[in-house]
């Protein structure tokens, strides 16, 4: 493969793609709005081209684009601004085809599922989102299958759990690590007795590269199902044991989630999302094992103790 893109790389994900493909000495090119938020994480990567777009501006999309034969898509926008991924993907779609862009990967989320209707969900389940998060992002994932279907550009889609890890500061579980490093109280949502997943982000760069690079990904799109059924309860003990302390944390329920969103907005939309916690959506991957062959995964345990070790030298350092 030709030139890769990572289209909106400075979040986590981004950053684990970048290490995976610097691993294996490939160039890339790293895309987001802010240039000064590109040098910061990928300035010292002789490896990364660092290019600015402006989705208002359908020139600097093309730009940002042009030459690039596969591109990650991993834009994010804030919590209350979902209507936004439908037309930026849209927007990314158009620019991509017109400057001769091969494939297109979409990192993505459970939320088009809606409720499970089985455990664990597989890919023939339903996507029925009964949120507007999750509407949107279903019409996202409609835009990139359509294209493919039309021929106008090679389009799949990697579904991801929720995620931990260094630097993963927008985790369920982040308060837990922060706690357990500096002997404060995790503040955590709830209920956290109930199964759930995360995937260690680190784990994600690779697979992202093997679904990329094999012809047969596209036109539909694949599970990565964390590395295991756990529960919130379970981790952030771990997380508390590995560090020699005693666990410490307390608990909001989605009331107070409600009352905490009258001032801050992320809490307030946190709360329609709220039924993932109730009524977990716990994936089936043995799809993308099957066409990839191998799909490492970090134990929890494992996951914990280099999450520990690298915040703990982030903080000595700061």
């Amino acid at each position: 493969m030709g030139k890769w893109a990572l289209w909106g790389a400075a979040g986590v994900v981004g950053q684990s793609v970048a290490a995976a493909l610097r691993s294996q000495g490939k160039p890339y090119r790293v895309v987001g709005r802010s240039l000064g938020g590109l040098k910061a994480t990928f300035g010292d990567d002789p490896l990364a081209e660092q290019v600015t777009w402006n989705p208002e501006d359908a020139a600097s999309v093309r730009a940002a684009v042009r030459g690039v034969d596969t591109l990650i898509y991993l834009v994010g926008v804030p919590y209350q601004d979902f209507r936004l991924h439908p037309l930026l993907m849209q927007r990314t779609l158009e620019a991509a085809i017109a400057e001769g862009v091969e494939r297109l990967v979409l990192i993505g989320t459970v939320y088009p599922y809606g409720h499970a209707r089985t455990t664990p969900v597989r890919e023939d389940h339903p996507r029925e989102p009964h949120t507007f998060k999750g509407r949107m992002r279903k019409e996202q994932e409609d835009l990139v299958l359509a294209a493919d279907a039309a021929g106008r550009i090679r389009g799949t889609i990697l579904r991801l759990p929720d995620f931990y890890g260094p630097g993963v500061d927008k985790s369920f579980l982040y308060s837990a690590f922060q706690a357990a490093l500096q002997g404060n109280t995790a503040n955590l949502v709830g209920p956290i007795d109930v199964p759930h997943e995360f995937v260690f982000v680190p784990d994600v760069g690779p697979v992202v590269l093997s679904l990329a690079n094999e012809p047969k990904a596209y036109g539909r799109f694949w599970n990565l199902a964390g590395a295991g059924s756990t529960t919130q309860r379970a981790l952030v003990e771990r997380i508390f044991q590995e560090a020699g302390r005693t666990p410490r944390f307390r608990v909001a329920s989605k009331l107070m989630l409600r009352l905490l969103g009258l001032g801050n907005p992320f809490m307030r939309e946190l709360v329609e999302m709220h039924y993932l916690l109730t009524h977990p959506v716990l994936m089936d991957d043995s799809a993308l094992r099957g066409l990839l062959g191998t799909v490492h995964k970090t134990s929890y345990e494992e996951g914990i103790r280099r999450t520990l070790r690298e915040m703990g030298q982030t903080q000595r350092s700061a």
